[in-house]
């Protein structure tokens, strides 16, 4: 394996699927609309989402601009948008499929530069290891992307820890990614949900994982939460300070406190801020950060590891761990 990065975290979806109207009966779903052969609007129930160009969805592309970059390797993942944990089960569960399929199709093409995380129905947890178990299995995808919730379940509902359990077992990545922002309602103005919304759900599945005991009780469950884990980082006092002084309300599912979890816990590097990146290095060390970029989506970073590579005061043995020594082991690439 050579020495380019290895970004963690990238988004991908297929060029075009069927209408899900159609397919399934029922609106909420979403389309692509091509206005031109690099770019689509992304829609839902025909209401405008987002703008993407040709990168969210072909791999040459995304190759060429890897290696205008240095990045030898990007984990794939689908859009959160498309989670579709609100959805019936089975639909969810077929839409899945497509998703997956299509992602794995892109790493047997080229393995040499693409990984791959599927998605699950998480609202059905039964159907959700089924499908676990194929993109393991069958697929030979590293694990599975995950939102912070899953509708009215936080990560620590009693239902979902089978799931968790079944991922431990077959060495799976577990990856968390806000979606279904808190409190969006009442933050329509100023892209609120994105600035403020998706920190706090990150924070939500830390706090979910460390006080439902989840990872007290599978200590070989990967997790890695995205955008740096969010809020996390930044309150762990706050946190660690509750769990301390309200046990009655913070520690009736588990006694192990925030802080003493951390190690346990995996982030992507994608914090915009060198002060903050310290401050999460200070937190979690290096074995415990990998480059993600949130690529090709515009609160991404556009040019992969630029934030690391501003940072004098990293060693050359941490910055290696960042770039792509992380990655590797989260993703157990070495073995893969």
């Amino acid at each position: 394996m050579s020495s380019g990065k290895i970004d963690l975290h990238t988004h991908i979806l297929p060029k075009s699927w069927p209408s899900l109207r159609e397919r399934y009966g029922y609106g909420g779903w979403l389309a692509l609309e091509h206005s031109g052969p690099c770019c689509a609007r992304m829609q839902i129930d025909g209401r405008f989402f987002r703008e993407i160009e040709s990168n969210c969805w072909d791999p040459a592309v995304r190759i060429v601009e890897c290696d205008r970059h240095g990045v030898e390797r990007q984990v794939l993942s689908t859009v959160p948008v498309l989670f579709a944990y609100w959805a019936r089960a089975r639909d969810t569960l077929d839409f899945a499929k497509l998703l997956n399929d299509h992602i794995a199709d892109i790493c047997r093409a080229r393995p040499d530069r693409f990984s791959g995380l599927g998605t699950v129905p998480l609202q059905d947890p039964e159907l959700a290891i089924g499908e676990l178990e194929r993109c393991m299995q069958e697929l030979g995808l590293a694990g599975v992307e995950i939102g912070t919730h899953v509708n009215f379940w936080n990560l620590s509902a009693p239902e979902l820890f089978p799931f968790f359990k079944r991922c431990a077992e077959l060495d799976a990545a577990v990856f968390i990614h806000p979606w279904d922002m808190m409190g969006q309602e009442s933050m329509q103005k100023y892209w609120l949900p994105w600035l403020v919304g998706m920190p706090a759900e990150a924070s939500r599945a830390a706090c979910s994982f460390i006080f439902g005991g989840v990872l007290a009780r599978l200590p070989s469950l990967r997790v890695c939460l995205a955008h740096g884990g969010g809020a996390f980082p930044f309150t762990i006092g706050r946190i660690e300070h509750g769990f301390r002084e309200r046990p009655d309300l913070c520690a009736i599912d588990n006694t192990v406190s925030p802080r003493e979890s951390v190690p346990q816990l995996w982030f992507d590097s994608l914090v915009h801020d060198a002060e903050a990146l310290r401050l999460l290095l200070k937190l979690a060390g290096a074995k415990r950060v990998a480059l993600g970029t949130d690529y090709p989506f515009p609160l991404g970073e556009r040019e992969p590891g630029a934030l690391i590579a501003s940072m004098t005061d990293l060693t050359a043995d941490d910055r290696e761990r960042l770039l792509r020594g992380t990655a590797i082991e989260f993703l157990r690439l070495s073995t893969r």
